[in-house]
């Protein structure tokens, strides 16, 4: 019997990678995201690799609509062994010129949406003892950044959830995997369909990474038994700045963080945007910045196992540094 995966934001980007990337490991896969259209078209795409594949309109904001997907991937394909959780919503934006609204609805889709991927796969994996949950995060789940508190503060709150998670399985002996896959900024189509109101075209923060990258390390998450998996330099840097120096972060970000995440090019005011309702057109997992000659290889997961002796080795490191700082003083 085929291995049966759920993939959330599979119409396009980091989703639609991951669900090929399990395709091609030989997984059937149910698709899940809000546009039909674009699902079918990532499904056809899935079918190519030989396995089944189940689209499922879906807005993972309704826990009632991610349930009764769960329930259908389980009827048509068999259990599921893998959920992967990848939709997001994010807005460019400082926060005075947020509303309520747009700060609910990024919070129910990039928080609320893992949150309700996390409870449907329990409530079948549990009973069978067995079973991966990929919570997929990013840098920005340890250090945020200007014009998407948004976004950041959902990540921050799935982070929070999963390690909750993890103690409670442990505690209750299960069998149940929870892995946690945090991302560099990747070439993906979120840059043109997020809500914008800079008044010019999103990028991602340099180095670029493509989706592709991204969803070899989720597939390898989800049949590793890691804890973690840091995703690009990038990733690593950011959260070891955060934690060594949280001060002199902000005021880089203060400087940077704005320019960094916006081209000079000018965005129309009435662009649309697929914060509240799917955006038409033909996204596919790439954005608009392959000529960017984004990363496609290189050294590109840095799991849990390796992590423990990074910060060993950072913490040495500071160690000698602090020493060398109070010797200069004492002269």
């Amino acid at each position: 019997m085929s291995k049966v995966v759920v993939v959330t934001g599979a119409g396009a980007g980091i989703g639609r990678s991951t669900a090929l990337e399990f395709a091609r490991a030989g997984y059937d896969v149910a698709l899940l995201s809000r546009d039909p259209g674009r699902l079918e078209s990532a499904a056809e795409e899935v079918r190519r690799f030989g396995v089944r594949a189940l689209p499922v309109p879906t807005d993972v904001a309704d826990a009632a609509a991610v349930e009764a997907a769960a329930e259908r991937a389980e009827a048509e394909l068999g259990p599921i062994e893998v959920w992967v959780n990848v939709a997001m919503a994010t807005v460019f934006a400082p926060i005075a010129e947020l509303t309520p609204q747009e700060v609910l609805r990024a919070t129910q889709v990039t928080y609320l949406g893992q949150v309700h991927g996390i409870m449907a796969a329990l409530k079948r994996m549990r009973p069978r003892d067995r079973g991966t949950i990929v919570s997929v995060g990013s840098a920005l789940a340890y250090r945020a950044i200007p014009l998407q508190a948004a976004y950041c503060g959902a990540k921050f709150a799935t982070r929070g959830f999963t390690d909750s998670l993890r103690s409670e399985l442990i505690h209750d002996g299960s069998m149940v995997h929870v892995t946690t896959v945090d991302l560099p900024a990747c070439n993906t189509p979120q840059f043109d369909w997020s809500l914008n109101k800079m008044g010019r075209k999103a990028q991602p923060v340099a180095p670029i990474y493509q989706p592709e990258v991204a969803a070899r390390a989720i597939l390898y998450a989800a049949t590793h038994r890691r804890r973690q998996v840091w995703v690009g330099l990038p990733t690593i840097v950011t959260i070891a700045a955060d934690r060594i120096a949280p001060g002199l972060v902000d005021r880089y970000l203060a400087k940077s963080g704005y320019s960094g995440q916006l081209t000079e090019e000018p965005r129309a005011p009435d662009a649309p945007a697929n914060l509240f309702e799917p955006v038409a057109g033909p996204y596919g997992a790439h954005g608009r910045f392959d000529d960017r000659q984004p990363r496609t290889a290189g050294w590109e997961v840095f799991t849990s196992r390796q992590r423990d002796v990074f910060w060993l080795g950072a913490l040495a490191a500071a160690a000698v540094g602090l020493r060398a700082v109070v010797r200069r003083l004492r002269r």
